[in-house]
């Protein structure tokens, strides 16, 4: 049993589970972001969410505004949750903090079975529009409701905009400031998904994900917009499904073997 986390949401707790999904939210997302999700995930999948400081449970902490910095206080807190084969997944920013976790991990002999991205073009790519993150506030705001990811009941909130402002700049500044070192070039495989009418990350920014890894790539299109993981979510959840399933096959070879293993020794008694 892991003692409570900040940092960790599991909505559906799997104390059996063959391998863990662990999300990382987009931009003003958090936790919350994913939690319908185990319900579409396969039997043995255990979903893992990311909280990061600066929303949702975590609204009295300050956000953080830079990859490493990120990465130097989540590493320790989430790191005893990486007892058995897992998945990276993040959507947009959350894309890019999985994929430098990933990194991380790499080092410490701990790569995931997979890295799966969406909505986020490869980390050595800029970004297509122009960064947002110190705008002054009504310029700020205005910006937001371009992007279509804020609710307009929110942006014309001027109270909850001033709450929630911090951390939105934060999460921006995490995207629009971030610099890509050229190695540690990435062993596992990594899947992307982009969204067929997503202006920022069209097919050929998620493509070039694939020059980041040495291990296999793959790209899958979904119909939508930036948003297609809420939109299309139930045709992209049961797509991301199946990749789960592909991609920690041999998880479930084991965990088979060692059922049938059990079965027959209480057979023989």
């Amino acid at each position: 049993m892991h003692r409570s986390n900040p940092w960790v949401q599991i909505f559906k707790p799997q104390e059996n589970a063959i391998a863990r999904l662990i999300c990382f939210p987009f931009a003003g997302g958090g936790a919350q972001s994913f939690n319908k999700w185990p319900d579409h995930l396969p039997d043995g999948i255990e979903l893992l969410a990311v909280q990061l400081p600066g929303r949702e449970t975590r609204m009295r902490e300050t956000p953080l505004s830079d990859v490493d910095s990120l990465l130097d206080a989540m590493l320790p807190e989430v790191q005893g949750y990486l007892d058995r084969p897992f998945i990276l997944y993040g959507h947009s920013m959350g894309a890019l903090i999985a994929y430098e976790f990933a990194r991380r991990l790499q080092g410490m002999s701990l790569a995931p079975e997979c890295l799966m991205v969406s909505a986020r073009v490869a980390p050595h790519r800029r970004p297509p529009r122009e960064p947002i993150n110190k705008l002054p506030q009504a310029e700020f705001v205005e910006a937001l409701r371009h992007l279509h990811g804020t609710p307009e009941e929110v942006l014309g909130d001027s109270d909850l905009m001033a709450l929630i402002s911090p951390m939105l700049r934060a999460d921006f500044a995490i995207n629009e400031e971030y610099v890509h070192a050229a190695e540690p070039r990435l062993e596992c495989n990594i899947l992307a998904f982009g969204g067929l009418q997503d202006s920022e990350a069209g097919r050929q920014g998620m493509d070039d994900w694939r020059e980041v890894t040495d291990g296999d790539f793959g790209l899958r299109m979904v119909p939508g917009d930036h948003f297609f993981i809420q939109t299309a979510q139930t045709l992209f959840l049961r797509m991301l499904s199946i990749e789960i399933y592909q991609q920690t096959r041999v998880a479930w070879s084991n965990a088979h073997y060692r059922a049938n293993a059990r079965l027959a020794c209480t057979s023989s008694r």
